[in-house]
C-alpha cells in the first residue's frame, strides 16, 4: 500500500488546522501560542505536510545567530505529526525538506531540543556546544542536538540568539 502526502510552505488555511494538529500530537503541552507567535516572525521557515487539504504534519525552523559568530544558524521546532499518521515518513520528510532549504540559503548549523533516538535518524548529533538562550536541565544535555549543513564536522560554539517568541525561560525548562 502506497502512502503519499505533499510538503509545501504553510498556507493560511493550514494555520487554522494547527490547534487540532498540535493538540493531538502533544496532548499534555500547549504549543499553539508558541507556534502562532513564531508564524508571525519573518525569521521562520514553516512547512506543512498535507493529505488533500488536511494538515497532517508541520515543522518550524527559526533562523537565528550565535553571539560573537558570523555563521548562520537555525533552530528546529516545534515539529508535529498527527498520531494517526506517525511512522509514515512525514516527520523525516519535513525535516529533510527544511534542512535542504536552509542549506541552500547558507545556514551553517541547525539545533534541536528533542528525543535523540528520533532526531539522529535525520543526522543530528547529541550534546551541542552551542549554548541555549536559557540553561537547560542537566538531564536534557543529550537532547540538545546539532547538525552542520555546510560540510564541516565541527560543532559551532556560542550562545544562541533567537527572535522574541523563543526568548522565554519556561520554554527551556
Amino acid at each position: 500500500m502506497t502512502f503519499s502526502f505533499n510538503l509545501r510552505e504553510t498556507q493560511p488555511d493550514e494555520i487554522l488546522q494547527m490547534p487540532g494538529l498540535y493538540g493531538a500530537a502533544f496532548p499534555n503541552e500547549d504549543l499553539v501560542p508558541l507556534v502562532e507567535a513564531l508564524l508571525a516572525e519573518p525569521a521562520v521557515l514553516s512547512l506543512s505536510a498535507v493529505i488533500g487539504e488536511t494538515l497532517v504534519g508541520h515543522a518550524l525552523f527559526t533562523r537565528g545567530r550565535l553571539e560573537g559568530a558570523t555563521e548562520r544558524v537555525a533552530l528546529l521546532g516545534p515539529l508535529a505529526v498527527h498520531p494517526e499518521h506517525q511512522r509514515k515518513g512525514i516527520g523525516q520528510g519535513l525535516i529533510g525538506e527544511c534542512l535542504a532549504r536552509l542549506q541552500a540559503e547558507g545556514v551553517a548549523q541547525v539545533q534541536v531540543l528533542g528525543d535523540p533516538s528520533y532526531y539522529c535518524r535525520s543526522g543530528f548529533r547529541p550534546a551541542s556546544r552551542v549554548v541555549t538562550p536559557y540553561p537547560l536541565p542537566a538531564e536534557w544535555a543529550e537532547a540538545w542536538q546539532w547538525q552542520r549543513l555546510d560540510g564541516s564536522e565541527t560543532d559551532l560554539d556560542g550562545r544562541l540568539i533567537l527572535p522574541a517568541p523563543w526568548m522565554r525561560a519556561e520554554l527551556w525548562r
